[in-house]
């Protein structure tokens, strides 16, 4: 997390994943607390209203899911956080949207592609879309899914290699968005 803050990330989302994730989650809160200024952090897959409780408590700035369980969301609602249901078909999105998701995570990108967006957008331009899984750390990946429709990327396992030195994942991330700009 701290080397993609340094890279410029400003948004970063932490997975639910393990016995550890809260206690884990946790820290970080604390650490972006006092070293990541302006660093929102939230909660990935989530599947229940509990779960979403955990990590609202520990001080999630929003929630998303892999699939769209109505509970979270009435959890989300009720603390006055952001929740991001994960959805493919158009009715999986406009259902989603209905729910009150603040913004939509199409998921996985890789079984659509930019031109599924696009597609989607015709008769729907109203669902804010995100999308992860499929999203490549490379600018022209990037924009043809922001031209596509999508308001947000999340680039997860393609950027973030555990073999990855932080300085060399900082450099990456920063001449990234530098491309991006």
């Amino acid at each position: 997390m701290a080397a993609c803050y340094a890279g410029g990330v400003r948004c970063f989302e932490f997975t639910n994943r393990g016995a550890n994730a809260a206690r884990v989650f946790s820290h970080l809160r604390q650490y972006a607390h006092e070293y990541c200024p302006g660093l929102v952090l939230g909660i990935g897959t989530i599947f229940t209203a509990e779960e979403a409780d955990t990590f609202i408590r520990a001080g999630a700035d929003f929630v998303v899911q892999p699939i769209t369980a109505e509970a979270v969301g009435i959890r989300c609602r009720a603390a006055g956080i952001p929740w991001a249901p994960g959805a493919l078909t158009p009715n999986e999105v406009w259902q989603a949207w209905q729910l009150g998701a603040a913004i939509v995570k199409l998921f996985p990108g890789s079984a659509t592609g930019p031109g599924y967006v696009r597609a989607l957008r015709g008769p729907m331009p109203q669902p804010p879309l995100m999308v992860t899984g499929g999203v490549a750390p490379e600018p022209h990946s990037i924009r043809s899914w922001l031209e596509a429709g999508v308001v947000a990327v999340g680039i997860g396992g393609q950027l973030l290699d555990a073999n990855t030195p932080p300085q060399l994942l900082t450099e990456r991330i920063a001449g990234l968005l530098a491309q991006l700009k």
